[in-house]
């Protein structure tokens, strides 16, 4: 048995991800995912050892009282008292935060003043970390920051055309998202390349139902297609990605939609959901795409070719390509997707080997350009719990 373990918490707005992370070997020991959280029809689901169970949470439906149900688990597994810190997924920490910090009463007053910065995500932040603390009272919470591995993009790639005023009075710019990932997947694909992360540039696209990408020079971001919220960038699961900002205007007077109606649209009924009337699932697309679906089709092009343009914009920022490398449930499983894109790129001397690409999915790492080549493409799956749990390790002086 395990006598150091790290609990690992990611909550949204109406659900909670938690891992239990063995801090000696970095295995997975057990993890769980609360959903509907805030209604009457709440669950959770725990996984241990390929086996599944669900417990209802209709008299507890809130994020504490799916942490309590989580801390019950652990007492029915004898886990509870191997438990010596805790790690929390904080969706947006501003400028103030280029690394993870053990969390204080200063650290939350700084994430609450980031809410309209991240209306959507924050404030579920916030409420995980104080179930956390009402649960566990006696364990140290670290804050692990999607933002702070943005915090080295130069001046010029953050800042919008807009009036300087709203920078300075409320920090609007680019921050960039999935910086935990990029933090995980960089190094990794540098040891592929058998190179070190420091000396290698590459392009990381970072797919899911959130998608974006960054370009990672020398081991530090130096752009990335999120902006001041995750709305921006590549055509998501749900989400527009770039779009003119007069749709807001143009549908108030044309379509007599308020600015929430068109926000919400943007962010939860368009993407892939919205071009093909289908599904927001890639799966689903792929599936409606090969079985002839026009919406799931062009759904699949807009997606790939925005991706397509977004890679080689990113090669400015690099100065170049050593490797393009695919992460994410998408960037990890689709070859359709992976290859599509690739497509588009031979100018860049991007190919790809289709065999290698049939192969490398399900959670396997590996080159899937044609050996030798130049700039290679890569996918490497990526570990965002065990980036957070050693964060959490190094923050609570648990690490050896």
């Amino acid at each position: 048995m395990a006598h150091n373990l790290i609990l690992v918490l990611n909550c949204g707005s109406s659900s909670l991800k938690g891992a239990l992370i063995d801090n000696e070997s970095k295995e997975l020991v057990m993890s769980c995912l609360a959903e509907k959280l805030t209604t009457p029809d709440a669950y959770i689901t725990f996984k241990k050892d390929g086996e599944k169970h669900t417990v209802t949470l209709t008299d507890r439906h809130d994020h504490t009282g799916a942490v309590g149900a989580l801390l019950d688990e652990m007492k029915s597994l004898g886990l509870q008292e191997h438990v010596k810190a805790i790690g929390h997924r904080v969706v947006h920490g501003g400028e103030k935060y280029s690394g993870s910090v053990v969390i204080n009463e200063d650290v939350i007053s700084t994430l609450e003043a980031c809410i309209p910065l991240a209306p959507l995500h924050n404030p579920a932040n916030l409420t995980g970390i104080r179930a956390a603390q009402t649960i566990f009272p006696d364990l140290p919470n670290i804050g692990v920051f999607d933002t702070a591995f943005h915090q080295t993009m130069p001046q010029h790639a953050y800042t919008y055309a807009v009036p300087r005023e709203l920078y300075r009075q409320y920090g609007f710019r680019r921050y960039g998202f999935h910086g935990t990932s990029y933090r995980y997947v960089a190094p990794t694909a540098a040891k592929l390349l058998g190179t070190d992360v420091q000396h290698c540039r590459l392009i990381i696209a970072h797919l899911g139902n959130g998608a974006s990408i960054c370009a990672v020079k020398n081991g530090e971001s130096m752009d990335t297609s999120m902006g001041v919220t995750p709305l921006e960038g590549l055509v998501m699961g749900t989400r527009s990605g770039d779009v003119d900002p007069s749709v807001y205007s143009f549908l108030a007077a044309n379509a007599g939609m308020d600015e929430k109606t068109v926000t919400d649209m943007l962010n939860k009924k368009s993407g892939l959901l919205g071009i093909s009337e289908l599904s927001n699932d890639c799966r689903a697309i792929e599936e409606g795409a090969d079985e002839g679906h026009e919406g799931a089709k062009l759904a699949m092009e807009v997606m790939t070719y925005r991706l397509a343009k977004y890679i080689a914009s990113m090669a400015v920022a690099t100065g170049g390509i050593d490797a393009l490398v695919f992460t994410g449930g998408i960037g990890e499983n689709s070859m359709a997707v992976r290859s599509k894109t690739v497509a588009y790129l031979g100018f860049l001397g991007l190919e790809i080997d289709e065999k290698a690409n049939e192969a490398t999915r399900f959670g396997a790492e590996g080159v899937i350009s044609p050996a030798g080549k130049k700039p290679a493409v890569l996918v490497v799956p990526t570990n965002e719990e065990l980036m957070i749990a050693m964060d959490t390790s190094r923050l609570a002086g648990l690490s050896s």
